[in-house]
C-alpha cells in the first residue's frame, strides 16, 4: 500500500515525534495527531493533520505510531480507557517507538497479536532534526507481516531500518546499546570539556581540536557547541538519561551484568536533574562537573 493511501494515528508530538508526523503528512498521509498538550496537535492540524477522537482515528487507521516517553504510556496509548487497540481493525500495525525494556515490548505484543493487531518494536535515534527531514535510524523486530505493514511508513520517516529479526524485544534491546553509548559519551563530552578548562584550555579551544582527534565521538560533536554557546535549550532534555540509563541498567541487573560506567554516567545526570536542569539540554551536565570545580561556563554570568 502506498503511503499516500494510509490513514495512521499519531501519538506523541514532542520533539521528534512530531518532526515525523510532519514528514509523513508532506509524503501525502493522512495523520490524525494525538498529544497531552494541546498546542502540537493544533499546530499540525495547521500543517496539514487532522484532529478526531481516538475511536474515530482507530476506526480509520491502518498504523498508529506511538512515540511516548516510557512503557507506562505506551500501555496506556495502547490499552488505558482510552486505548488505542480497541478500536484499530485487525491487520492494523502498532510502530511502538518509545525507550523501554525488552521484555516490556514482548508483553505488549503479545497483548496486541490477541487482538490480531500487529506490534513492531520500532525505538527510533537521530533526533528531532532528523525526524523533520524523515531521517531516522530505526532499530526494529517483529513478524514479517508486520514488516510489511509498517514498511509505508518506516520508508517515508527513515534514513535506515535494522531488521532486528522476529522477536519483538530485540529492537528494544538495540536500542539499550544504543542509549548507554549515548548517555555515556554526553557525560564524557562533559567532564572531558570542563576538565579541560581546569587546564586553561577554554571550551571552544577543545572543541576545535578534539573532533580531529582520534578521542571524538558524535556525542561530542553534537553537544559540545551547546557548551560552547551557552545555549541549552532542550533538543533532548538531561530528564530524559534518568529514565533511559535505569533502563540499561535494569535490563543490565536481569542479566547479571555489571555496567560501571554507565552507572557512573546516571548519577552525573541524576545530579544534574536534581539541581533543577532537568528540563534543560542534555548538554547542561557539564554544569554539575562546572559547580563542583568551581569553573563558569561559558554564558554564566
Amino acid at each position: 500500500m502506498r503511503l499516500s493511501d494510509q490513514t495512521i494515528a499519531f501519538f506523541g508530538l514532542g520533539s521528534m515525534g512530531y518532526g515525523m508526523a510532519a514528514t509523513l503528512i508532506r509524503a501525502g498521509a493522512t495523520v490524525f495527531g494525538f498529544d497531552v498538550a494541546p498546542g502540537p496537535v493544533g499546530k499540525l492540524v495547521g500543517e496539514g493533520g487532522h484532529r478526531a477522537g481516538v475511536a474515530q482515528a482507530g476506526a480509520r487507521a491502518d498504523a498508529a505510531v506511538i512515540v511516548v516517553l516510557n512503557a507506562a504510556q505506551l500501555e496506556a496509548v495502547l490499552f488505558g480507557a482510552d486505548g488505542i487497540a480497541a478500536h484499530l481493525r485487525p491487520g492494523a500495525v502498532i510502530i511502538a517507538c518509545p525507550t523501554i525494556a525488552p521484555d516490556q515490548a514482548r508483553a505488549l505484543a503479545t497483548r496486541c497479536e490477541e487482538r490480531g493487531l500487529h506490534y513492531l518494536d520500532a525505538p527510533i535515534s537521530g533526533g528531532a532534526a532528523k525526524a523533520a527531514r524523515g531521517a531516522l535510524s530505526v532499530m526494529a523486530s517483529g513478524s514479517a507481516e508486520a514488516f510489511a505493514a509498517a514498511k509505508p511508513v518506516l520508508d517515508t520517516v527513515a534514513e535506515t531500518v535494522f531488521d532486528l529479526g522476529p522477536e519483538p524485544g530485540a529492537g528494544s534491546a538495540m536500542k539499550a546499546i544504543n542509549q548507554m553509548l549515548a548517555g555515556v559519551h554526553i557525560a564524557a563530552m562533559a567532564e572531558a570539556v570542563t576538565f579541560g578548562m581546569t587546564q586553561g584550555i577554554s571550551a571552544q579551544k577543545t572543541l576545535e581540536v578534539i573532533p580531529q582527534c582520534a578521542g571524538t565521538s558524535w556525542m561530542f560533536e553534537n553537544r559540545a557547541p551547546h557548551i560552547v554557546d551557552g545555549d541549552y535549550t532542550p533538543h533532548s532534555a538531561v530528564d530524559i538519561w534518568p529514565k533511559d540509563l535505569g533502563i540499561v541498567l535494569e535490563i543490565a541487573r536481569g542479566a547479571k551484568f555489571s555496567a560501571p560506567l554507565t552507572a557512573a554516567a546516571l548519577q552525573q545526570f541524576l545530579a544534574a536533574s536534581g539541581s533543577g536542569l532537568g528540563r534543560e539540554d542534555d548538554a547542561a551536565v557539564a554544569k554539575v562537573y562546572a559547580r563542583n570545580a568551581g569553573l563558569d561556563l561559558p554564558g554564566d554570568d
